[in-house]
């Protein structure tokens, strides 16, 4: 067996542009999700802003990823910061105009990356206009663009549904002497996507923003976009041996989400984005029956392209067996959706928070977290600060904005800490992300790990990260090669991705002590690592990996 160190980066002769090439521009693309609230504030408000967006675009491309994903931006009253939608068709002037926006996709369009938004289609706020129409009368227009019910005999609601935050999943309306629907806040009232003019509607609205340049969409909440027409109560959920903290975590969920008439509506959003060339759409897909739900909803190349749910994202600890299972149920048989995969991002704590034991485990585990996930068959999301290695921040009750923490403290860690502005300069007031004191505070951890201290230091998370997507940007294997499970015994994992001519081997050890592992016989070199990798292939260190090659 011959080992030798390889840089970690392009193959001389070999283009690195592999992911922009052909139609399937997205197929085996990175995607850098921006929190917009939290990236860059450059109108001194406090909140990030889709002009400090474009400003920071350069940092993003230096990066190597392929298109940002952008959280929503659009008008809203925020009480859910931005997935309560008032306007579907515009910029909250919170974030900007739409000319902003326009500046922020044709550069990110020089810098040659893709502009993926967000599409929400399950729900409104409150304070949307056809909402407004809708509560107003019986007969109206609008009437049924929403979900109502009358009351059971008692007054209570029509039935036991419960939303994912907290509570009832009814809001009584004297306006209209109903109840309506909301699976989220109660300033989220349902779409009732069975109607066909609102179906009409929200086509439009996609179509409103691919004129405008966009690349793609991710689709939020699919499963929920339809519910039982009769309103069927859902029954109890089996004793999983998992701890509930809220009513909705006592429910499957089989009523309230997952119809079955879902892909009709996914196959006529297909048909508009088909029509605008090479466009790409993601699904987000969570709950009981997540896996078969983003077979389903990326099935026959006839849906959306390619789906993610939580596997990792709410997952406490990284070990082989959660791997194992995630990449197991993509194996690209015929038919089958692209994969996408995710570690981090708004809705999830940080994963070096979540799978580290200790700070000093935090930079080991984000290094080792990131080359697994750049090794995975799938598009890869790369969430804002996750280049850096920033672990979930730390936000004090009082500080507290997310609803959904606020209700269910201290049971759950909430998605604020997640959700922190991102530093950029570590000597200036609240890290360079703003002049005023920001939305949600500065975790004291994370000025140490801004963007400029990074930039000048070679051994950093940053240029790690870079020299990691150089690597996988030259290798077709990694892009969109197969992936084989290897037997090995835990904590170590193994798999190859095998195509288009090469064939890599990506191991890890996931566990805490020194693990002695050999590589299938062969002459192999060593092509990328997270650590000294004198001691391989004979010995794997904590919390590290390697690529070899052959």
């Amino acid at each position: 067996m011959i080992i030798e160190r390889q840089i970690a980066g392009a193959r001389p002769g070999l283009a690195v542009d592999l992911t922009r090439t052909g139609a399937e521009w997205w197929r085996g693309a990175v995607i850098y999700q921006i929190y917009p609230r939290s990236f860059r504030d450059l109108n001194g408000d406090g909140v990030g802003d889709l002009a400090g967006i474009t400003a920071g675009l350069d940092h993003v491309a230096s990066l190597g990823v392929d298109a940002i994903w952008l959280s929503p931006f659009f008008t809203s009253p925020m009480r859910d910061f931005g997935y309560d939608i008032a306007d579907f068709c515009d910029v909250d002037p919170l974030f900007g105009t739409l000319a902003d926006f326009d500046r922020l996709v044709a550069r990110a369009h020089a810098l040659k990356l893709k502009v993926v938004i967000d599409q929400v289609y399950s729900h409104t706020s409150d304070r949307h206009p056809w909402f407004a129409e809708s509560r107003s009368s019986l007969r109206g227009a609008k009437a049924d663009w929403y979900v109502w019910a009358d009351p059971k005999p008692d007054g209570s609601p029509p039935n036991n549904w419960q939303s994912v935050f907290h509570g009832p999943a009814w809001t009584w309306d004297a306006r209209r002497g109903q109840y309506y629907l909301h699976n989220f806040l109660p300033e989220q009232p349902d779409l009732n996507l069975h109607h066909p003019e609102v179906q009409a509607a929200l086509l439009a609205t996609a179509r409103f923003w691919l004129d405008r340049g966009v690349d793609g969409f991710r689709v939020d909440a699919v499963n929920f976009f339809m519910c039982d027409p009769l309103l069927r109560d859902n029954p109890p959920a089996p004793d999983d041996g998992r701890p509930k903290t809220r009513p909705f975590d006592f429910q499957s969920h089989v009523r309230n989400q997952s119809h079955p008439a879902i892909p009709g509506f996914l196959e006529r959003l297909r048909g508009v984005l088909d029509a605008y060339g090479d466009r790409f759409t993601v699904a987000e897909v969570g709950g009981e029956n997540a896996l078969a739900e983003m077979k389903d909803y990326t099935w026959g190349g006839r849906r959306l392209d390619s789906a993610y749910g939580f596997s990792f994202l709410y997952a406490s600890e990284l070990n082989p067996g959660v791997v194992r299972e995630a990449v197991s149920a993509w194996a690209g048989g015929a038919g089958e959706g692209w994969p996408s995969w995710a570690f981090s991002n708004h809705d999830a704590p940080r994963a070096p928070s979540r799978f580290a034991q200790s700070e000093a485990e935090l930079g080991p585990v984000a290094r080792l977290a990131s080359l697994l996930l750049f090794c995975l068959r799938g598009n890869a999301f790369l969430y804002q600060g996750e280049e850096l290695g920033l672990p979930q921040g730390e936000v004090p009750f009082e500080r507290l904005q997310d609803p959904e923490a606020i209700a269910n403290w201290p049971a759950t860690l909430g998605r604020d800490g997640a959700r922190t502005p991102l530093p950029w300069r570590a000597a200036e007031p609240f890290a360079g992300f703003s002049t005023v004191e920001p939305w949600l505070p500065m975790d004291r951890r994370h000025p140490a790990l801004a963007i400029d201290l990074q930039e000048a230091d070679p051994g950093s998370m940053l240029h790690f990260t870079r020299r990691l997507l150089a690597f996988r940007r030259s290798r077709p294997g990694l892009l969109r090669g197969e992936l084989r499970l290897l037997e090995a015994p835990a904590p170590v994992l193994a798999f190859e991705r095998c195509g288009e001519g090469e064939r890599l081997l990506c191991v890890f050890n996931l566990g805490r002590g020194a693990v002695a592992w050999t590589p299938p016989a062969g002459a192999w070199r060593l092509a990328f690592t997270t650590g000294a990798a004198g001691s391989l292939p004979h010995a794997l260190e904590p919390l590290s990996g390697y690529v070899l090659t052959r």
